[in-house]
């Protein structure tokens, strides 16, 4: 062949003289393993079936496995006995039930009382917020002249502080005096409506 030919002459190169002979062992070695299988195929082979009267009799089908089966289920409910801890809470809980039963009627008669005060302060609220708005509409567009007049008569009163040194009653009552008698100047009609009131 061509490639032990070619490989023939390398050898004595690669190994020197002496290994040459040993390398050719090696190599028909190599070539009868490589034959071997090529060989093989070109025999024929008889390859002959059994029949089935002659199956293992120990072989069970897969729903015979006692894998894929499911026992029987019979089943009984067993009660558990109460363990130590399940009865120190069930005293626990009869000896704090009085005491648990009046705080929940104290917190219904606090949520009851809340409500009532609740439903009886709502109006009055209201009516303080109607209040506050009418002011600040007021207060947005006032008429004219309504801050200078303002200005005077809160110098009334700063002016009915000062003047008022001594008593407490003085000090209550000198700006209230003066800041009536300022306002009453600008706004005469108003003030003869409080004074008939006042009056009745």
């Amino acid at each position: 062949m061509f490639w032990t030919k070619s490989v023939r002459s390398v050898i004595p190169y690669m190994y020197g003289a002496h290994s040459k002979a040993l390398a050719l062992r090696i190599m028909h070695k190599v070539a009868r393993l490589a034959a071997i299988p090529a060989g093989v195929s070109l025999f024929s082979v008889w390859v002959h079936a059994t029949c089935e009267e002659k199956q293992d009799k120990r072989c069970l089908k897969v729903d015979e496995l006692s894998l894929y089966t499911t026992p029987e289920q019979h089943y009984k409910f067993v009660e558990a006995e109460p363990t130590q801890l399940e009865e120190g809470i069930a005293e626990l809980r009869k000896a704090t039930e009085p005491v648990s039963t009046w705080c929940q009627q104290a917190g219904h008669s606090a949520v009851e009382q809340a409500q009532g005060v609740i439903t009886t302060a709502k109006p009055k609220v209201e009516s303080s917020i109607q209040f506050g708005k009418d002011s600040y509409e007021f207060l947005k567009a006032p008429p004219p002249g309504f801050y200078p007049r303002v200005g005077v008569i809160g110098f009334a009163g700063i002016v009915g502080l000062f003047l008022a040194r001594g008593s407490k009653v003085k000090k209550l009552a000198y700006p209230v005096t003066l800041m009536t008698v300022a306002a009453s100047l600008y706004y005469p009609q108003q003030a003869a409506n409080i004074a008939k009131v006042g009056l009745l």
